[in-house]
């Protein structure tokens, strides 16, 4: 395994061992350096620089219109309230000034990369020269999740912020599962102990960051979600259960769903 210099010039394997083994044998009952330190801080990460192509839009989806404004700007107004966010971060694609002047607390950086991964990986380096230390909690979340709301990121918070690797949104899965060969149904799948993952999800940065820069030659290919990449660090995230609502705005008949669901709290 190469052991990849970070931007400190700290190797992978150290920062990861540091923030929690790389393979332990128990991987859940490692608990990092100092986890528990009176000043950690917590920092929101929102990578904002695909497209969306399944949206059927002509722009952007997380900028499309929903009950009078961007969806972006619905999901960054959920985390308004969270106290506990030190930073807000809105990672954007180079050249991309849709934003203009974001809302009050918020930071845009145009560090986007090519997939959702690398604009993550982007924005935790960004939030390490902004000052982020690497046992700060980082949560991640979807710009095109704009029904999140504040009890829920709350809830995550407290069900990570003593826990030795973090965890994420989920639920439990509610249809029967199955797959296929050909288009046609191959078997049915026990679905007892499947979960649909959802964002935000909660990890700390070094251990997120090292976890991540292991696939970076890859192309973070197999890196489907922040979970993923501490799966294959050798970590065991917490489940964390999230709501139906908090789906993600993919299909063009997501918006007219999504703007129900909006205008209905108003």
């Amino acid at each position: 395994m190469t052991n990849t210099p970070g931007p400190t010039g700290q190797g992978v394997n150290e920062l990861i061992l540091e923030c929690g083994s790389l393979m332990p044998d128990r991987p859940e009952q490692i608990t990092p350096s100092h986890a528990h330190r009176p000043n950690v801080r917590c920092h929101l990460l929102l990578p904002c620089a695909g497209f969306g192509a399944r949206s059927g839009t002509v722009q952007p989806k997380q900028y499309q219109p929903l009950a009078g404004k961007p969806m972006v700007l619905h999901t960054l107004a959920a985390f308004e309230s969270v106290a506990r966010l030190h930073t807000r971060l809105l990672v954007v694609a180079p050249g991309d000034v849709t934003m203009g002047t974001p809302p009050v607390g918020v930071t845009v950086q145009a560090c986007g990369g090519a997939s959702r991964a690398h604009s993550v990986f982007n924005g935790l380096d960004a939030l390490r020269r902004m000052g982020a230390d690497d046992l700060d909690w980082v949560l991640v979340h979807d710009a095109a999740r704009c029904l999140v709301t504040p009890d829920q990121v709350n809830a995550l918070m407290d069900a990570c912020w003593e826990d030795p690797v973090g965890g994420l949104l989920a639920l439990p899965l509610p249809d029967t599962l199955k797959s296929s060969a050909d288009g046609r149904v191959a078997a049915t799948i026990d679905r007892s102990d499947k979960w649909l993952a959802q964002t935000p999800q909660m990890f700390r940065l070094g251990a997120l960051h090292a976890a991540m820069a292991l696939h970076l030659d890859r192309d973070f290919a197999g890196v489907t979600d922040e979970s993923s990449a501490m799966e294959m660090a050798g970590h065991r995230p917490l489940l964390v259960r999230g709501s139906a609502q908090n789906f993600k705005v993919t299909y063009p008949e997501d918006f007219s769903l999504a703007e129900s669901v909006l205008r209905s709290r108003t």
